[in-house]
């Protein structure tokens, strides 16, 4: 799986602390000024020609207190220079170490050829054939990601727009699996700013970075599946001076690929390359998600699931973790007897419709001594006079 440069800086070599500069400064002089002295010392080592200089053993060399304080200086400045070059030289030393695991890049999985493309998509479609729509936007995106030979394959954001329980997060997570990435969940309705996303900046209570970035770092891949689940349901939190933080304005700059190519994390304050993450959101209406967002991605709808599609489902899946056929037969064809019990007008064979009588569900639970109590009473009272009238 080939590497990708990830962060826009440079990480100097942690051993590198000004003290270990100075020293290396100190035994350069001390060579300069032996050389200069003309003098032919017995010790060759760097290290003990130091020790005797400063303690002044070698004739016509010595090193000065006030030596020690202009190369200590000089090796101040080198750092800091060298820290400021690398663009994270404002982070502490706990932020640095953290960063420094994406020094030698990030992983990129992508698609090899269209046949790959195929067997992908094709392999999807049959674990679950009533995402067929979502899937073909997937195959698509496959094909064009290795006729334009991108390095790695990016989703172009969608938003998948369906009745709850159909599979749309198992759908996205397995495209994921299948092509070889890691994948992240955000839950919307759990996280309500933008901070859960991007991140938030340092000086804030509770500032930490993006839950995108933690899983980068975590993962080190470089093109994950971001999948925001119940993002139609997801809140805004507003500042002490009115501002408004809402989780579906977070991702905004990462959806273009010409923005997120150049990214500033608010929490670390580093550049970083975000171009190639996967975005896959999740609603069970539209009508909540902003107008930006929505121009940013392209819009499915996705239909109910029916009983044969849940009867597939249920078979391969019970097989696949090892459920005898008997056990899986078993499943399935009592689900199946159930939808064809199912009388007309209910869901799934939920059992009949309640009947009322009088402002009282039949069968339901009452309180003695209450008015539908009481109400219940009369009703089985007036149908006893009707019996013995008869």
């Amino acid at each position: 799986m080939p590497r990708h440069p990830f962060i826009k800086a440079s990480f100097p070599d942690p051993d590198l602390t000004p003290r270990k500069i100075a020293k290396r400064l100190m035994l350069h002089l001390t060579r300069i000024r032996i050389d200069r002295a003309a003098v032919d010392p017995d010790e060759q080592d760097e290290e003990k020609l130091y020790d005797l200089a400063c303690m002044g053993r070698l004739d016509g060399v010595s090193l000065t207190p006030e030596d020690h304080t202009r190369v200590d200086r000089r090796a101040a400045r080198f750092h800091e220079r060298k820290l400021r070059m690398s663009w994270i030289g404002h982070l502490e030393r706990s932020g640095r170490d953290k960063l420094s695991v994406l020094k030698g890049g990030v992983a990129l999985a992508a698609i090899t050829d269209e046949h790959q493309a195929d067997t992908l998509a094709a392999s999807l479609h049959a674990e679950m054939p009533w995402m067929s729509a979502a899937t073909e936007y997937a195959w698509h995106a496959m094909r064009r990601s290795v006729r334009e030979g991108h390095v790695g394959f990016r989703l172009p954001p969608v938003i998948l727009d369906g009745p709850p329980g159909i599979g749309k997060t198992r759908w996205a997570r397995r495209l994921g699996d299948l092509i070889g990435t890691t994948s992240t969940i955000i839950d919307a309705t759990a996280e309500a700013a933008s901070f859960a996303v991007v991140g938030c900046q340092r000086g804030w209570s509770g500032a930490r970075p993006g839950r995108v970035l933690e899983h980068i770092l975590t993962d080190l891949a470089g093109n994950p599946f971001i999948i925001i689940d119940e993002l139609d349901k997801a809140g805004r939190t507003r500042s002490d001076r009115g501002q408004s933080y809402g989780l579906a304005e977070g991702p905004l700059p990462l959806l273009e690929p010409g923005t997120a190519h150049d990214w500033t994390c608010p929490y670390y304050r580093v550049r970083l390359d975000m171009s190639r993450l996967s975005w896959v959101l999740l609603t069970n209406s539209l009508a909540p998600v902003p107008e930006p967002l929505l121009s940013r991605c392209t819009m499915l709808k996705m239909n109910e699931l029916n009983l044969a599609d849940l009867l597939g489902f249920a078979e391969r899946e019970g097989l696949a973790r090892g459920l005898s056929e008997a056990s899986v037969h078993a499943i399935t064809a009592r689900d199946a007897d159930r939808g064809r019990a199912a009388p007309q007008g209910t869901r799934g064979g939920a059992g009949p419709p309640r009947r009322r009588d009088r402002g009282v569900n039949i069968g339901d639970p009452v309180a003695p001594g209450s008015r539908r109590a009481w109400k219940a009473t009369v009703s089985r009272g007036d149908r006893h006079d009707e019996k013995t009238a008869k």
